[in-house]
């Protein structure tokens, strides 16, 4: 419903009805998906001894969700818009319950793959229409407020999935941490059914299919070719994926620049408080889902945390984000996104040098607590601006656009930083095993099959240690420092892309006044085509 109740005019009011039981129950059913994906990464190195896993396949099984999620998210976001943002919701809801129980009863790690990935799907149905449900019902500072809450919370509520499956391991096998999210998912159906609108400001614009098929290789290809770009004697599998994500890229522009109901609107994405936002998205919470994959894998290995301790050693990001997020929303109305998001970019930047710094084989938990800290006071700070400025740029019943682009920021930058930095420090962990081995005194001895299992993993080299007691220390004090030099390699990866990020931030986005300014021209533009009965127009 238009605000003013002129016709076209797509303007929500302040809030709905019973808005509070509303922003409830969107947020729980963010927390199904949120918990989802962060559950796998305390399960790895159980995962990984259980099928004896290469590190490749360990990064596939992390970023799996992602990808899933990622690669679905726009063309799932345009039928939203169509055909009904709730009805969306519901079955995605609905199909993350066979995804959990598939994967949690996987008999091999390519099943738990195939799992992870039909749960981001699952995921790419209900997340991003939170957002965009929030975007259609809410206006003005409600609007800030609610986004910051869905934010922190869904942050918040992530960072807990590997406390709650840090506990499970300790007492069931791994697969129990696929099935935390039952019971969370049967609440989030019930409130969604009761609680949330039908239909709200929706489009009556026909899907670009072909669009839609075309995002879902593009995102595809590129995410599984920088998964395996690391992987030996995969150079064959990376450059057809390359070439994939290359051509689907171009048919993909070359369709949205000439389909009369583009999919992604491109001169909606090319507004400044729009592209910018995304891209600062993108690095933000791709560095810090990045962090947080390969962190929990060095607490478990290299500090010999146990499942429940290197979950509950995150808790600080979590309980930070949740504290900050609502000051990041009052940050936004009174100094503007920007100055929010290099708030952000500034605590990350700091948290990805300490890492680099301070976290080794005998580092003390203040250190690393100290670098959680840091995390989620940037990811506080950044998170809502990104998502706000991508949803007061759009017209509302393009909410979906929107709302998938946020989530594209999360699940694409978690997506697109796992897999740089798993094949970093695959690659690292493999090449300073290898050095050892050849620095060795024994090196003659160790066949080339040996070799393959120790450089192929962390839980590979432990396997071996095992069957080979007389050199277990060896081995694991290899691996130990094998996996160090791998993980400087991420964050060295990590603290780049967070200057790239806050360089392109500084110079590109918009101070608080020509911020407002803009947005003010983009609703006026939106609203011209609708009001004088056109089909098209600027900002459509």
């Amino acid at each position: 419903m238009s605000k003013s109740g002129a016709p076209g005019i797509d303007v929500p009011r302040e809030a709905p009805a019973r808005a509070s039981l509303v922003l409830a129950s969107l947020i729980v059913v963010a927390a199904v998906a949120n918990l989802n994906l962060s559950v796998a990464n305390v399960a790895l190195p159980a995962i990984g001894k259980a099928f004896d896993s290469s590190q490749s396949t360990l990064n596939l099984i992390a970023v799996g969700y992602s990808l899933g999620l990622a690669a679905s998210v726009l063309y799932l976001g345009a039928i939203g818009d169509r055909h009904g943002r709730k009805l969306l919701l519901l079955l995605g809801i609905t199909v993350s319950i066979p995804a959990c129980l598939l994967a949690a009863y996987a008999p091999n790690d390519t099943v738990l793959v195939a799992a992870r990935i039909l749960g981001g799907l699952s995921a790419g149905m209900a997340y991003p229409t939170t957002l965009a449900l929030i975007a259609a019902l809410w206006a003005g500072p409600g609007r800030t407020k609610s986004i910051a809450l869905w934010s922190a919370l869904g942050g918040g509520i992530s960072m807990l999935g590997p406390v709650i499956a840090g506990a499970l391991l300790e007492r069931f096998y791994w697969g129990s941490v696929f099935l935390v999210t039952l019971p969370l998912a049967v609440v989030a159906l019930v409130m969604a059914l009761l609680f949330v609108p039908a239909h709200t400001n929706e489009s009556a614009e026909p899907v670009d299919n072909l669009g839609g098929i075309l995002s879902v290789l593009l995102v595809a290809g590129l995410v599984l070719a920088i998964n395996f770009a690391a992987v030996p004697g995969q150079g064959a599998l990376v450059v057809g994926l390359a070439v994939i994500a290359l051509a689907a890229g171009a048919a993909f522009l070359w369709r949205q620049r000439r389909a009369s109901n583009p999919l992604y609107d491109l001169h909606i994405a090319g507004r400044r408080t729009f592209w910018v936002a995304a891209c600062a998205g993108v690095i933000v919470f791709g560095s810090m889902m990045g962090s947080a994959f390969i962190s929990q894998q060095y607490l478990q290995n290299v500090l010999e945390y146990n499942p429940v301790e290197a979950g509950a050693a995150i808790l600080p990001l979590a309980v930070m984000m949740v504290l900050v997020a609502p000051r990041s929303a009052k940050l936004i109305e009174t100094r503007g996104a920007r100055t929010t998001l290099m708030t952000g970019y500034a605590f990350l930047f700091l948290a990805f040098a300490w890492m680099l710094m301070f976290w080794g084989e005998d580092s003390s938990y203040w250190q690393i607590g100290f670098a959680y800290v840091l995390i989620g006071i940037g990811a506080g700070f950044a998170g809502t601006p990104a998502s706000h400025s991508l949803t007061g740029s759009v017209p509302v019943r393009r909410a979906g656009m929107a709302s998938g682009t946020a989530d594209l920021q999360r699940d694409l930058g978690g997506a697109i930083m796992q897999s740089i930095m798993g094949a970093l420090l695959t690659a690292g962990y493999a090449s300073a095993f290898s050095a050892a081995i050849a620095a060795s005194p024994e090196s003659r001895d160790v066949s080339d099959q040996v070799q393959s299992e120790l450089t192929k993993s962390f839980a590979s080299a432990g396997q071996v240690a095992q069957q080979h007691p007389r050199y277990a220390d060896q081995i694991v004090a290899a691996a130990r420092q094998s996996f160090l030099y791998g993980d400087d390699w991420a964050y060295t990866v990590g603290l780049a892309a967070i200057a790239l990020g806050a360089l392109l931030i500084f110079f590109r986005f918009p101070h608080r006044d020509a911020e407002r300014e803009l947005l003010r021209r983009y609703r006026t533009e939106d609203s011209a085509p609708a009001a004088t009965g056109r089909p098209g127009g600027p900002g459509v």
